[in-house]
């Protein structure tokens, strides 16, 4: 991945609607090139999709959460699949140390989020928190080099 490849990846993270016209103009890279590009970086997995990110209060999910999963009392496959059907769940993670999953939620209310804790308590040990703020959330993704020394 070179300079340019970095440029074309930071530009699409700013602005993913943006044309290839549009990126041609800024990398100072005929159409063609940038195509390329873009298609060699879908290729190897470097973009792996393009969507619009949607404000989750703006759609009526107004208290979002983040719920630690320890002590599981099914195994991780049955709690992967038993989540991966619940649209409460935004992401979800299997870490290490004494957590076995983290979760990022959003629902409508407080009494949608003590349906969702029912829903999961038979699944584990639960510790969930509201969202107060995300300070950093969304952050664009480049490879070590551009973002080291922070």
């Amino acid at each position: 991945m070179d300079r340019i490849d970095i440029s074309l990846l930071k530009l699409l993270q700013e602005d993913g609607r943006m044309t290839v016209s549009e990126l041609s103009k800024r990398l100072s890279l005929s159409r063609p090139s940038v195509s390329e590009r873009l298609a060699r970086l879908q290729e190897r997995g470097v973009i792996t999709g393009f969507c619009a990110v949607v404000s989750a209060p703006a759609v009526g999910r107004g208290v979002q959460v983040i719920i630690q999963v320890s002590e599981l009392k099914v195994s991780p496959l049955v709690f992967e699949r038993r989540i991966a059907e619940d649209s409460d769940i935004l992401e979800c993670y299997r870490v290490t140390g004494a957590v076995t999953f983290i979760l990022k939620a959003a629902v409508t209310d407080l009494n949608a989020l003590n349906r969702l804790v029912e829903r999961l308590l038979p699944c584990g040990m639960l510790n969930t928190s509201v969202i107060l703020s995300s300070p950093v959330a969304g952050r664009a993704v480049l490879p070590q080099s551009e973002t080291s020394g922070a």
